[in-house]
């Protein structure tokens, strides 16, 4: 029939142009450019690095040509402010590797990991290569580490704390010796103090001196130590840290001990758990803090 057939026409040409009238108004209508794009609001875990507490891997190259990772532990901004305390941990023998992951599974990191976003501090992981044999050597590339960790991070000059297992431990009392004016307080684990030998050259010079137990007490004395050791320790004789804590005492230092009766080499589980220490340890600080940075 004529009269419908240009009823049908005229309805399909109607919504023709209702669709391209349609389509004109969405492509007239403004769409964000990758600019306005870029600058659209994103929730504070995307905006601030800082908003949870994190375990960042880094790499330094020294000048033995020798790449040397770690990690770092950077705090939320919420526990931490903006000037964090600043610690450098230093693993046990068993940790040394190539992997950046050995020394952040035992000791201090894992303590970290249970309050991740309370804990206050930036931590500074340092590993040592399994195939260095000479573990004094380490010493330096760890204050290397400590170093650049500080340069790229920040951290409180006043509040840069040593602490470390095993290895570690005697790491700790070595780095306090080699540098006495730059951490506010000490904590080794299940170590000791290896007094250098005459004829260990390297050693003597590395530490400054050929230092008696008394001797590096009497230097290290003004750095508050508080160690801890396993009464049961096969690997590390307890005896150790208590020689260390009566040269200590005999300096004249403020030092604390805790020897906990039923454990082995494993002293720092129970160490690093202790809220105790954390309270003790973030109320130290170095009044000379400042002109010490400027004199390293």
């Amino acid at each position: 029939m004529p009269g419908r057939r240009s009823f049908r026409v005229a309805s399909a040409l109607s919504l023709s142009f209702a669709l391209a009238a349609l389509a004109a108004c969405q492509s007239a209508a403004p769409r964000p450019d990758a600019a306005t794009a870029a600058h659209a609001p994103a929730d504070s875990a995307m905006t601030d690095p800082r908003a949870h507490g994190r375990f960042v891997s880094r790499e330094l190259s020294l000048a033995d040509g020798v790449i040397h990772r770690y990690q770092v532990f950077i705090p939320s901004r919420a526990a931490g402010g903006e000037t964090p305390p600043l610690i450098l941990f230093v693993h046990g023998s068993g940790e040394r590797g190539d992997d950046n992951r050995k020394q952040v599974e035992v000791g201090l990191a894992p303590a970290i990991r249970e309050r991740l976003d309370s804990f206050p501090a930036i931590v500074a992981f340092p590993q040592m290569h399994k195939d260095k044999a000479d573990k004094h050597r380490f010493n330096l590339t760890a204050l290397a580490v400590l170093d650049a960790v500080q340069a790229e991070f920040g951290g409180d000059p006043a509040r840069t704390y040593m602490t470390g297992l095993s290895m570690g431990g005697f790491a700790s009392f070595d780095l306090a010796l080699m540098q006495p004016q730059r951490f506010a307080a000490v904590v080794p684990v299940c170590g000791g103090f290896d007094a250098p030998k005459a004829g260990d050259h390297e050693r003597v010079e590395q530490l400054g001196g050929l230092w008696s137990l008394d001797d590096a007490a009497q230097r290290m004395k003004g750095q508050p130590f508080w160690i801890f050791h396993g009464a049961q320790d096969d690997v590390v004789p307890p005896q150790r840290s208590r020689e260390m804590v009566a040269a200590l005492k005999r300096a004249g230092a403020q030092v604390r001990y805790t020897e906990f009766p039923e454990a082995d080499h494993n002293a720092w589980d129970a160490a690093y758990a202790s809220e105790e220490l954390w309270t003790w340890l973030f109320a130290q600080r170095r009044p000379d803090a400042a002109s010490s940075a400027a004199g390293r």
